[in-house]
């Protein structure tokens, strides 16, 4: 499908797919949710690539999150049972890039607040910038996000705060707690981003795919079941091939695994 509001190219295996609404700061909007989710599929379904990025256009915001005048628009035009299902889309959508099977890094630019920040807390990690600030706000709206996704970032007391009281994060207080990983200047923060996601895409895809597997499903799982669950991978799926299709330079030098 052509993309009107996201922009995607293609650098050392990498995706970089960026959120292209700087008018209204990266606000997102149907079609920019159906163009990331369609981009975010194409990547994953592309063997040269072995990770993704998602940034935004510009210096000022990932994206702000919900475009407010479409939300104004679809409770006066649309009935509550057509919002519900596209409510529900959105949030399957957002679960499917969060599984992706390839690692996702949110390239954090600017701002990134309401669904901007649902999305970004998605995402495998990210690194920031001055620039770089989080508000989760839906409890302000009367809903409720984020439950799934923010306590494996920065850990349950941290999200509770974060979610009870939508306040702001900056960049310093987010690198703090683990909400981005490394906090660099935004002359440098492409460059970093690019450095990591380079590196990721140059090892084995399968590998990389089998630990992310691997991770998610182990959240919850005492120690023993999270090796149980390595050792069962490792010896009898391998990443969706055999040993030695896995394994080659391995075998190679030291017989089998």
């Amino acid at each position: 499908m052509p993309y009107e509001n996201v922009l995607v190219e293609i650098e050392d295996g990498v995706s970089i797919v960026t959120l292209n609404r700087p008018e209204v700061l990266n606000a997102m909007n149907h079609q920019l949710n159906d163009e990331l989710h369609d981009a975010v599929m194409k990547a994953n379904s592309d063997d040269e690539v072995g990770c993704i990025v998602i940034t935004g256009t510009g210096n000022r915001a990932f994206s702000a999150g919900g475009d407010i005048h479409e939300q104004r628009r679809d409770a006066q035009e649309l009935t509550e049972e057509e919002r519900a299902k596209n409510s529900a889309l959105y949030t399957e959508r957002s679960y499917e890039i969060s599984a992706s099977p390839k690692p996702i890094i949110g390239m954090m630019n600017g701002l990134a607040h309401g669904g901007g920040a649902v999305l970004a807390s998605s995402l495998d990690f990210r690194l920031g910038c001055e620039n770089t600030n989080f508000r989760f706000l839906a409890t302000a709206y009367g809903r409720i996000n984020c439950t799934w996704t923010l306590p494996n970032q920065v850990g349950w007391p941290m999200a509770k705060e974060l979610l009870f009281s939508g306040r702001l994060v900056e960049a310093e207080e987010a690198y703090r707690i683990g909400l981005i990983n490394h906090l660099v200047p935004a002359a440098e923060l492409r460059a970093k981003t690019m450095e990591i996601a380079s590196a990721i895409a140059g090892n084995r895809h399968e590998s990389v795919m089998g630990v992310k597997e691997l991770l998610m499903q182990d959240m919850g799982r005492d120690l023993r079941g999270m090796w149980e669950n390595e050792r069962i991978y490792t010896t009898e799926k391998v990443v969706g091939y055999g040993v030695e299709q896995a394994f080659p330079e391995f075998i190679a030098r030291k017989g089998r695994p």
